[in-house]
Order: structure tokens, then sequence, then C-alpha cells
């Protein structure tokens, strides 16, 4: 008798036409797990997957359709902020399809329908059980994990700087004056400066773990004249000895499967195409410096999407998703 194939979960994304949903595309047509069932794009319906997505050619036969004629196992919502809330007003959406929102519509713990923020690091335990799931911010991931161990161990008391620096995806698909080549060649700039819109959330986040409310972040995020990647450096008082540091950090991040602590200044190309973050803590005088990098485009956005709906699923995290850096 033929081996009896494992079956696999149908997937769908809303919004299947932008740089995340792109990459969760990537991610899911090799996903063991998965079968990509559904893409909606009503901009692009009717057209090959790669019109849009080039980089899939020869890898997928799946057309863009206008609407959901039937509902997958899970849902990934790709579209701008604002837009995935009157989504699921307006959708009959079955209690046995799980949703992940890769918007800023449902980060706060304040959000109407009760979606589990999916940081997996601090909140794998709730992932696992929720059918709603709101997928972190780029820069918020990156500020949060470079954080979140001093926030458990109660170091963060006087205020927090952190300035960062991401690629030109971070801003999406649709083109402005500050997405043009010829802007963001050989340029840069500060922009939202302490005003950010993740602010919110990684104050939250920080809070939580923390358990009490956090001085003030001040943030100034930077563009970057590349295309993809966030650099952070957070900095905050710090008397303890640099060794308590990176144990605390180290502890913190043993058991989890894509963040890491480095022994030395790390650079994008270390994490550039994969889900990882590395985190690099130490010791300047009387601060504690953290940097931390990630794929602006995975674990900021499509790669945790999936590693969350691996916990969601009861399946290991790294599923999908052992991708490896660019390097050179």
């Amino acid at each position: 008798m033929p081996e009896s194939k494992e079956l696999k979960i149908t997937a769908g994304i809303w919004g299947a036409a932008g740089y995340t949903a792109g990459e969760l595309v990537r991610i899911l047509l090799n996903h063991p797990k998965v079968s990509l069932s559904h893409l909606v794009s009503e901009s692009q319906a009717g057209s090959p997957i790669t019109s849009i997505h080039t980089d899939l050619l020869g890898e997928t036969d799946l057309v863009f359709a206008e609407k959901f004629d039937s509902w997958p196992d899970v849902i990934f919502l790709c579209k701008g902020h604002g837009a995935s809330i009157g989504f699921l007003k307006e959708q009959a959406i079955p209690e046995s399809t799980k949703v992940i929102d890769l918007s800023h519509d449902f980060r706060l713990s304040s959000n109407p329908l009760g979606f589990v923020y999916g940081l997996p690091e601090l909140n794998a335990d709730k992932v696992k059980k929720a059918r709603l799931i709101a997928n972190p911010g780029c820069f918020a991931t990156a500020m949060e994990l470079a954080l979140l161990p001093a926030a458990s161990a109660g170091l963060l008391k006087s205020e927090i700087h952190i300035s960062g620096i991401t690629g030109s995806t971070g801003a999406g698909q649709s083109l402005s004056p500050t997405s043009h080549f010829t802007w963001r060649e050989g340029n840069m700039s500060a922009y939202k400066v302490m005003e950010h819109q993740h602010l919110a959330e990684v104050a939250e986040t920080l809070s939580f773990a923390s358990l009490a409310e956090v001085p003030p972040i001040n943030f100034i995020p930077y563009r970057g004249n590349y295309t993809r990647g966030i650099i952070t450096t957070a900095y905050f008082d710090y008397t303890g000895d640099e060794a308590k540091l990176v144990k605390q950090y180290t502890d913190f991040y043993k058991k989890t499967p894509f963040t890491h602590v480095s022994s030395v200044n790390p650079d994008l190309k270390m994490v550039v195409n994969t889900n990882k973050c590395v985190v690099y803590p130490k010791k300047v005088g009387n601060k504690a410096v953290v940097i931390s990098i990630i794929d602006n485009l995975l674990k900021g956005a499509s790669g945790q999407a999936v590693q969350n709906m691996n916990l969601a699923m009861g399946w290991e995290e790294r599923t999908g998703l052992q991708l490896k850096g660019v390097a050179f």
C-alpha cells in the first residue's frame, strides 16, 4: 500500500499583493503542513501571483482571487492599517478559522475583539490557545526583544532611549516620495521622532513583562538607504556589571528558537532573509546598551506570523522557517 500523506491545513491571505504577503506566500508554499489555497487581492483578481511576486516564477500557478469563496483553516490579514477591523465586521468567518492580523488594528490589549498579542518570546502559551492573533509591528519587535529581559529583571527604572534604522520595504509597497530609489539612494532621514505608532505596543508589552509601568521611551526611527532589515540601539541607566547583564539576557532567551544573544557586535546580514532576532547587550559607563537586529519582513512581519501559526496549530515553532541568511 502507498504511504499515507499527512493532511495539511489550508491557509489564505487577504491583501495578497503586498510585500509582507509575498513573503508569506514564499514561506507557506514550502511549509510542510500547509496548503496555500486562497490568495485574495481585489486589485489583482484574475492575475497570476507571479505577475506581482515575480520571484515566485516557476514555484506556483496560483491566481489572485477577488474574495474568499470558502474559509480556510487560517487567514493572514495583510492589508493596510485600519482595514482589518472593517473586514472582520463585514465577514462571517467561522469559529474554526484562525485569524492572524499583520496590521496594528488589534495590537493593544484594549482591542475590541480580544486578539492575543503574538510576540512568541513573551506570549507563546497564550498564542497556543488563541484563535485571534495580532502580529507585532516590525520596529516594535526589535525594540521589545532588545528590552524584554531587562524589563523582566526590573532594570528599566529611568528613561529609555532607542534609535533604529529600517529598510525601504518597511514603508510598504505603495509609493511615496521617500520610498523612491532616487530619494533613498545615498540618503537618510529621521521620521516620526518620539511619536512612532509602535511605541504604544512597546510600552504595554514592557509594562506587562516588568509588572509595572515603564518609564518614558524616547525613540528616533530613521529611513535607511537599503531594502530590508532593522537595527535598533537601546540604552538605559544600569549600575550592575556586564557579566550579570549578559547572563540575564542569555537565560531569558535560552529556550527561544529564533532570538539569540550574540557575544560580538552584530550586523544586519546575520538576520536578513531569516526569522531570527540577534541581541547584543553590553555595559558602557553607567549605561546598558542593547543592539537588536531583525529582518523587518520576516521576524518583523511574515516570518513571525508563521511562527504564531505554528504555535496556534500545536506545531514546533521552527516548522517551515529554517531559512538561511544572505550573509554576502
